[in-house]
Protein backbone atom coordinates (compact mmCIF):
# COMPACT_ATOMS: atom_id res chain seq x y z
CA UNK A 1 0.00 0.00 0.00
CA UNK A 2 1.54 3.32 -1.04
CA UNK A 3 -0.09 6.34 1.16
CA UNK A 4 0.97 10.18 1.42
CA UNK A 5 0.63 12.08 4.30
CA UNK A 6 -0.46 15.89 4.03
CA UNK A 7 0.96 18.25 6.95
CA UNK A 8 -1.57 20.88 5.94
CA UNK A 9 0.15 24.78 6.48
CA UNK A 10 -0.49 27.89 4.40
CA UNK A 11 2.77 29.32 4.52
CA UNK A 12 4.58 25.69 4.43
CA UNK A 13 2.90 22.10 3.60
CA UNK A 14 4.62 19.00 4.72
CA UNK A 15 3.83 15.48 2.25
CA UNK A 16 5.54 12.41 2.77
CA UNK A 17 4.78 9.46 0.70
CA UNK A 18 5.62 5.72 2.01
CA UNK A 19 5.20 2.40 0.83
CA UNK A 20 4.08 -0.59 2.75
CA UNK A 21 5.10 -4.34 1.77
CA UNK A 22 5.14 -7.77 3.08
CA UNK A 23 5.82 -6.23 6.78
CA UNK A 24 8.21 -3.31 5.47
CA UNK A 25 7.73 0.32 5.23
CA UNK A 26 10.13 2.57 2.82
CA UNK A 27 10.11 6.17 2.48
CA UNK A 28 9.18 6.91 -1.67
CA UNK A 29 9.74 10.47 -1.11
CA UNK A 30 9.36 13.66 1.19
CA UNK A 31 8.84 17.23 1.13
CA UNK A 32 7.50 20.52 1.65
CA UNK A 33 4.96 22.68 -0.96
CA UNK A 34 5.99 25.83 0.10
CA UNK A 35 3.95 28.48 -1.81
CA UNK A 36 5.75 32.03 -2.78
CA UNK A 37 5.63 34.74 -0.13
CA UNK A 38 4.54 37.66 -3.75
CA UNK A 39 1.36 35.33 -4.43
CA UNK A 40 -1.92 36.72 -2.85
CA UNK A 41 -3.12 34.43 -0.39
CA UNK A 42 -5.58 32.41 -3.08
CA UNK A 43 -3.00 32.14 -5.45
CA UNK A 44 -0.94 30.58 -2.63
CA UNK A 45 -3.67 28.18 -1.85
CA UNK A 46 -4.31 27.47 -5.50
CA UNK A 47 -0.49 26.29 -5.63
CA UNK A 48 -0.92 24.04 -2.35
CA UNK A 49 -3.74 22.52 -4.02
CA UNK A 50 -2.31 22.26 -7.32
CA UNK A 51 1.10 20.49 -6.21
CA UNK A 52 -1.02 17.92 -4.20
CA UNK A 53 -2.84 16.87 -7.32
CA UNK A 54 0.71 17.18 -9.39
CA UNK A 55 2.43 14.40 -6.75
CA UNK A 56 -0.56 12.39 -6.59
CA UNK A 57 -0.68 12.12 -10.28
CA UNK A 58 2.97 11.14 -9.87
CA UNK A 59 3.63 8.11 -7.08
CA UNK A 60 -0.34 7.14 -7.59
CA UNK A 61 -0.79 6.45 -3.61
CA UNK A 62 -3.78 4.18 -2.62
CA UNK A 63 -4.78 6.75 0.04
CA UNK A 64 -4.34 9.93 1.49
CA UNK A 65 -4.03 10.54 5.04
CA UNK A 66 -4.19 13.67 6.99
CA UNK A 67 -3.77 15.19 10.44
CA UNK A 68 -7.35 16.16 11.80
CA UNK A 69 -8.03 19.65 13.06
CA UNK A 70 -7.17 20.74 16.43
CA UNK A 71 -8.43 23.88 18.71
CA UNK A 72 -5.95 26.78 17.98
CA UNK A 73 -5.92 29.89 20.59
CA UNK A 74 -5.60 32.19 17.82
CA UNK A 75 -8.90 31.93 16.04
CA UNK A 76 -7.13 33.58 12.46
CA UNK A 77 -4.36 30.75 12.76
CA UNK A 78 -7.33 28.00 12.82
CA UNK A 79 -8.98 29.61 9.38
CA UNK A 80 -6.09 29.62 7.45
CA UNK A 81 -5.05 25.91 8.40
CA UNK A 82 -8.67 24.75 7.88
CA UNK A 83 -8.23 26.52 4.28
CA UNK A 84 -4.92 24.87 3.72
CA UNK A 85 -6.57 21.17 5.02
CA UNK A 86 -9.30 22.41 2.51
CA UNK A 87 -7.06 22.47 -0.47
CA UNK A 88 -5.92 18.42 0.72
CA UNK A 89 -9.33 17.21 0.96
CA UNK A 90 -10.11 19.05 -2.33
CA UNK A 91 -6.91 17.51 -4.01
CA UNK A 92 -7.81 13.92 -2.82
CA UNK A 93 -11.06 14.52 -3.85
CA UNK A 94 -10.25 15.68 -7.31
CA UNK A 95 -8.19 12.55 -8.18
CA UNK A 96 -10.61 9.96 -6.36
CA UNK A 97 -8.18 9.45 -3.78
CA UNK A 98 -9.57 7.90 -0.58
CA UNK A 99 -9.02 10.17 2.63
CA UNK A 100 -8.31 9.07 6.60
CA UNK A 101 -7.99 11.68 9.04
CA UNK A 102 -6.27 11.37 12.48
CA UNK A 103 -5.77 13.25 15.52
CA UNK A 104 -2.35 15.06 16.22
CA UNK A 105 -2.43 12.81 19.55
CA UNK A 106 -3.14 9.52 17.68
CA UNK A 107 -0.52 10.47 14.95
CA UNK A 108 2.62 10.83 17.70
CA UNK A 109 1.17 7.80 19.93
CA UNK A 110 1.59 5.63 17.23
CA UNK A 111 4.38 6.82 16.03
CA UNK A 112 6.23 7.99 19.22
CA UNK A 113 4.66 5.96 21.32
CA UNK A 114 3.77 9.00 23.46
CA UNK A 115 0.82 11.31 22.57
CA UNK A 116 2.31 14.43 23.64
CA UNK A 117 5.51 13.81 21.71
CA UNK A 118 7.77 16.57 20.78
CA UNK A 119 8.44 17.52 17.35
CA UNK A 120 12.29 16.22 17.19
CA UNK A 121 11.00 12.97 19.33
CA UNK A 122 8.48 12.84 16.29
CA UNK A 123 11.15 13.13 13.77
CA UNK A 124 13.67 10.94 14.99
CA UNK A 125 11.03 8.41 15.25
CA UNK A 126 10.11 8.87 11.67
CA UNK A 127 13.64 8.81 10.40
CA UNK A 128 14.01 5.28 12.62
CA UNK A 129 11.12 3.62 11.23
CA UNK A 130 12.24 4.49 7.43
CA UNK A 131 15.67 3.61 8.00
CA UNK A 132 16.33 7.01 7.55
CA UNK A 133 20.07 8.16 8.24
CA UNK A 134 20.97 11.78 9.92
CA UNK A 135 22.65 12.91 6.74
CA UNK A 136 19.35 13.09 4.74
CA UNK A 137 17.66 15.88 4.99
CA UNK A 138 13.99 15.95 6.49
CA UNK A 139 12.53 19.65 7.49
CA UNK A 140 9.73 19.43 10.56
CA UNK A 141 6.97 19.62 8.23
CA UNK A 142 7.95 16.36 5.62
CA UNK A 143 8.70 14.40 8.91
CA UNK A 144 5.09 15.52 10.17
CA UNK A 145 3.69 14.37 6.97
CA UNK A 146 5.76 11.19 7.05
CA UNK A 147 4.32 10.51 10.21
CA UNK A 148 0.51 10.70 9.44
CA UNK A 149 1.56 8.03 6.30
CA UNK A 150 3.45 5.68 9.14
CA UNK A 151 0.09 6.18 11.29
CA UNK A 152 -2.67 5.35 8.55
CA UNK A 153 -0.55 2.41 7.39
CA UNK A 154 -0.19 1.38 11.02
CA UNK A 155 -4.02 1.20 11.33
CA UNK A 156 -4.70 0.23 7.69
CA UNK A 157 -2.32 -3.13 9.07
CA UNK A 158 -4.02 -3.22 12.83
CA UNK A 159 -7.67 -1.94 12.75
CA UNK A 160 -8.57 -3.38 15.77
CA UNK A 161 -5.78 -1.05 17.28
CA UNK A 162 -7.83 1.78 16.34
CA UNK A 163 -10.86 2.68 18.42
CA UNK A 164 -12.58 5.47 15.59
CA UNK A 165 -12.77 2.73 13.39
CA UNK A 166 -14.67 -0.08 15.40
CA UNK A 167 -17.19 2.41 16.38
CA UNK A 168 -17.58 2.57 12.76
CA UNK A 169 -16.12 6.21 12.13
CA UNK A 170 -13.92 6.79 8.96
CA UNK A 171 -11.16 8.14 10.55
Amino acid sequence: MRVIGVDPGSAVTGFGIIQGHNGTVEPVAAGVVRPQARLTYPQRLHTIYQRLCELIGEYSPDAMSLERSFVALNVQSAFRLGEARAMALLAAAHMSLPLFEYAPANVKLTVAGHGRAGKSQVKFMVRRALAMDESSILTDDAADALAIALCHLSMARFPAANPQRRRGVRC
